[in-house]
């Protein structure tokens, strides 16, 4: 166990360390946080400005999700973990090493495609509740090991969802389970309406996570610990016809992109607020 307490934790100081002596330009950054709501748009998905506009005269909800946005991340990551370890070894292995890969996938994305988070563009109505509202995200992630144009994928989102999926696979009581189907729900509606993440982002990070679970599951050469009879994984998701459509316009179509920068207003569109 003592082995891999300190594996856990130099990979979390590897992960954070080499994340924050990243050093994206900030144009880039922005620019591409362009790209990301024009595809939003291009699916009809930009609604994060109207989403927190609705929450954000309600101060209790607001401090809410910013207790749950830092609170239900590294405290739930590590004590799940920790439960793994002690009590189902095999399936510890199994999402630690699906942390590591989707980790390692992160880290080479973060490099290539630095994108400014909502809470940067103010001129688009964001404001960034979890700085305005509470200190303790600077307590338990120091501004040192922060990229702060890491915003695809949310892996804050995307390793709460592995944790989920192992409460509801290994949980006994119905508690656990429950918690572990709701806790990624609320986190992903935390980095949304906290303005860190877009949609775009949060959908990216759990689809990162998944395949990192996919490709431990297949290195391990065994199943996925717990899995119903139903055969989880052998679900395929269905795509809609509008969501099709969608992609279509987008990457046929001609279709303007506008940089953002510090400054500039935000990108006008025919459909977005």
């Amino acid at each position: 166990m003592a082995r891999e307490v300190v594996l856990i934790t130099a990979a979390i100081v590897l992960y954070f360390g080499v994340r924050g002596l990243m050093t994206s330009r900030v144009d880039v950054a922005f620019r591409n946080a362009g790209y990301v709501i024009d595809l939003e748009r291009a699916f009809g998905v930009f609604v994060e400005p109207e989403l927190q506009r609705a929450v954000i005269g309600h101060g209790w909800l607001v401090e809410l999700l910013g207790y749950i946005y830092i609170y239900g991340h590294w405290p739930v990551l590590l004590s799940t973990l920790l439960w793994l370890l002690v009590w189902h070894r095999e399936a510890y292995r199994l999402f630690r090493n699906a942390m590591l890969i989707s980790g390692g996938v992160g880290l080479v994305i973060f490099a290539s495609f630095p994108v400014a988070p909502p809470r940067f563009l103010t001129e688009c109505g964001f404001a960034d509740t979890v700085t305005e509202r509470t200190s303790a995200y600077r307590v338990l992630q120091p501004p040192a090991f922060v990229n702060q144009y890491a915003a695809v994928p949310s892996l804050h989102f995307g390793w709460n969802l592995l944790m989920g999926i192992a409460l509801v696979l290994l949980g006994g009581h119905w508690i656990i389970r429950l918690f572990g189907w709701v806790m990624p729900i609320l986190m992903f509606a935390a980095i949304v309406l906290t303005a860190n993440h877009f949609v775009f982002d949060g959908v990216a990070g759990g689809a990162l996570a998944l395949l990192g679970l996919y490709a431990a599951t297949r290195i391990s050469g065994g199943g996925m610990p717990g899995a119903r009879s139903a055969g989880l994984a052998r679900r395929r998701p269905r795509h809609s016809s509008r969501g099709r459509a969608a992609a279509v316009r987008f990457v046929s179509a001609p279709h303007r992109v506008v940089s953002i920068r510090r400054g500039a207003g935000c990108p006008a569109s025919d459909r977005g607020p």
